[in-house]
């Protein structure tokens, strides 16, 4: 009976409230756009309507996209227990860790996400974790040389009281146990792993506090002598086990140190570099046929995610063979009350991802996603016994995959598709100097890592457009969305932080526009859905919204100041429709946000910071684009900084003088500007410039934090707009608000 029960099952998600209020927003808007037409039609060209009508124009494409996304939402519900009941050999999973700055990224953070994965519900000797470290710490290194030994006591206790939480830093939050075990054995099991766990703690934290960086300094017998003398961007090939597991299921995993060689004359290719050099490494040393990929700081939360995911994968080849990966939702733990700067995506989540799911399958997220392997090495569906279209030769290998035979006779291993996956007989050192080899900084040259195989390169969201390249040869995803959640992070708790997280996606996502990988062309020339690609098309434009936004946002203080207006008066029916669309618009947010179990704060704060991201982090995205695109200079990954526990809400917004701020505290200026001469001078017509004037006030509570900020120099710098970001906002409202007297004086 176990034998046939589904491992998996679909459900349609019914929606109709929504439904229904999707399609009265689309119905609206473009009631809104034929407003203008007619405008146009009857009164000749206007600039003031002609902006309006291309803004509006633009609002009703991206919903429309909006509406084709969330319109078949779905879930999918796993049962591993009945994976476990079926007598099956279990596949091997490789657990691919990456980590780039021991600043803004503690090792501490990378050590529990690791002491998570580690503890993970499956055959530890199915499991290989392997960490990528871009920033070639000795610091990292020593940390996670120090957590094998801790790792010994935290694993076996995890199992055999069934912990929920694997990650010691949450699990010992509180001083008293947390289970509901209340036996002297586990009373004595979890006060001495608690202790091993400060031990780690401080031993990590004093060597950061001395950096210590020697083996002599440490003293501890922990071999440091490669990391010497060594730059971060210029340094060989370092890759060390540190811990073996000897084909035994009550052992550790497999974890494996990778720092891949660099050289000032080579680009790297930031993550989605790494991200290969792992592949290529794993593909030699242990070549599971399945592959984990999780940020650093996000640890494991449920600790049978993985089997979870083989219920998908596990499932009959006539059902599920043409799923490429499995990814799972971003969730966080402690982030700022009320999502304060509208960074959790829970709503996107929840109907968006879900609605994806509905189409060809969700977007590769960067984290917390399974791959098989052979997709990762450019296999289309069907073709498990054949090398990506079809062609399979030394010869093809070798220029697809470089001249590393054994890496190559691996890679043919992995488009064989066995249950388990290979791994290689005898010890992972036989193959430490065929893994130095594929990790070296020229090994790609001449080759299509990057191009066909592997993680794309071209984007500084690699994540993205790795996963639109796996779609376009056909490859269906699935999200999962488990309970308690597969895994969970920690949310940037500073603006700054989160704004510079928001302009790499967005100039991240516009490169996957403008290049070869445009979702038009794979729905042309590929075999993406155009339902999916309507969805590619949804993300990847967020940048460009800045634009129709921020020219938006221009109009009302436009009209206020020359006393015009480019919204239907009262005396004129027309009124009814941006009315209507406004509130049926966020009484629709509100009601997904309570839906989701969020408040009416988040729900605030979540539209505020729709507008701050808007106009200030994806206008800078969108720039930095058209500097690459003109060849001025190319576009940087910024790492963002991970907080080793997630900071208390401070109730107030933190600045710096990033030129990000400019561009806000500009609108909030020329709204003020705008309010205030409207009150001053009496319009013209009465009740004329009603909806201008309710949009500003609008725009003001939008950016009232900013106000805020203008008037806290005293209580820290942070706290408070820097003098220079205030200068140069109030030169470009001055500025706009001397056009707008020009304008009419002509």
């Amino acid at each position: 009976m176990a034998n046939t029960l589904p491992l998996y099952e679909k459900t349609i998600i019914k929606r109709p409230t929504q439904r229904a209020l999707d399609i009265a927003i689309f119905f609206l808007l473009l009631s809104l756009v034929s407003y203008r037409l007619l405008l146009l039609f009857n009164h000749g060209f206007s600039h003031l309507q002609t902006i309006a009508f291309l803004c509006e124009s633009w609002f009703s494409f991206v919903w429309f996209l909006a509406v084709i996304i969330k319109w078949n939402p779905v879930d999918y519900k796993t049962y591993p227990q009945r994976l476990l009941k079926r007598e099956v050999e279990l596949p091997a999973v490789d657990i691919f860790v990456t980590t780039a700055d021991p600043v803004l990224e503690p090792p501490i953070i990378t050590v529990n996400t690791v002491l998570s994965l580690m503890a993970l519900d499956y055959p530890t000797n199915k499991l290989s974790c392997y960490i990528s470290d871009d920033g070639c710490s000795a610091m990292t290194f020593y940390a996670l040389s120090e957590t094998v030994n801790f790792a010994k006591m935290w694993v076996p206790f995890c199992k055999k009281y069934e912990v929920e939480i694997r990650a010691p830093f949450r699990y010992f939050l509180n001083d008293s146990p947390m289970h509901f075990h209340s036996s002297p054995q586990f009373q004595h099991d979890w006060k001495t792993v608690k202790v091993g766990y400060e031990r780690l703690e401080g031993k990590i934290k004093e060597a950061e506090e001395n950096r210590l960086c020697s083996h002599e300094e440490i003293g501890l017998g922990i071999d440091l002598a490669a990391f010497s003398n060594i730059h971060t961007k210029h340094h060989p090939t370092i890759i060390k086990i540190l811990w073996e597991n000897k084909d035994v299921s009550d052992e550790l995993p497999h974890l494996i140190y990778v720092s891949r060689e660099k050289s000032l004359k080579h680009h790297h290719q930031n993550k989605a570099g790494a991200m290969n050099v792992l592949t290529r490494v794993s593909g030699l040393l242990t070549n599971a046929p399945y592959i984990l990929n999780v940020d650093c700081d996000m640890f494991v939360n449920n600790p049978q995610v993985v089997l979870h995911a083989m219920s998908v994968f596990c499932t009959p080849k006539d059902d599920l063979e043409d799923i490429g990966y499995i990814q799972s939702p971003q969730c966080f733990y402690d982030g700022p009350e009320d999502d304060r700067y509208g960074n959790q995506l829970v709503v996107i989540f929840e109907y968006f991802a879900r609605g994806i799911m509905g189409l060809q399958g969700p977007f590769y997220c960067g984290t917390g996603c399974f791959h098989r392997r052979k997709v990762i090495y450019g296999q289309f569906p069907h073709h498990t016994t054949h090398f990506m279209d079809g062609k399979a030769s030394e010869q093809e290998i070798m220029k697809s995959f470089g001249y590393s035979k054994t890496f190559g006779k691996s890679a043919i291993y992995a488009f064989e598709e066995t249950t388990c996956g290979h791994l290689p007989k005898g010890p992972l050192s036989n193959n430490l100097e065929a893994a130095n080899q594929v990790a070296s900084c020229g090994y790609e040259i001449g080759t299509t890592w990057g191009s066909k195989i592997g993680w794309m390169y071209g984007s500084t969201t690699e994540d993205v457009l790795t996963g639109l390249v796996i779609q376009k040869r056909g490859w269906r995803s699935i999200y999962i969305a488990l309970d308690p959640p597969a895994f969970l992070g920690c949310a940037p708790s500073q603006l700054v932080a989160s704004l510079t997280q928001q302009k790499r996606w967005a100039s991240g996502l516009l490169q996957v526009l403008f290049s070869k990988h445009c979702p038009i062309f794979a729905t042309l020339f590929g075999k993406l859905q155009w339902k999916q690609c309507a969805a590619y098309l949804w993300i990847l434009t967020w940048g460009l919204r800045s634009i129709p936004e921020l020219s938006y946002a221009l109009l009302p203080p436009y009209c206020l100041i020359t006393d015009s207006s480019f919204f239907p008066t009262v005396e004129e029916r027309a009124i009814l429709i941006p009315i209507s669309l406004f509130i049926i618009y966020n009484s629709q947010q509100l009601l997904q946000y309570k839906e989701t179990g969020q408040s009416i704060r988040a729900w605030w704060n979540n539209q505020r910071m729709g507008r701050v991201n808007t106009m200030c982090a994806w206008l800078f995205g969108v720039w930095n684009v058209v500097l690459k695109l003109l060849g001025v200079r190319e576009t940087v990954f910024e790492v963002t900084k991970k907080e080793t526990g997630c900071e208390a809400d401070l109730g107030h917004f933190t600045f710096d003088e990033s030129p990000m701020f400019v561009p806000g505290t500009t609108i909030l200026l020329l709204q003020l500007i705008a309010l205030l001469m409207s009150f001053i001078r009496p319009p013209k017509r009465s009740g004329s410039s009603v909806l201008e004037v309710i949009c500003s006030v609008w725009l003001v509570l939008c950016f009232w934090p900013f106000l805020k900020g203008m008037f806290m120099f005293g209580k820290g710098r942070s706290y408070g707009l820097p003098f220079s970001t205030i200068y140069k906002s109030g030169a470009f409202a001055l500025l706009f608000v001397l056009l707008c007297q020009t304008t009419t004086m002509i």
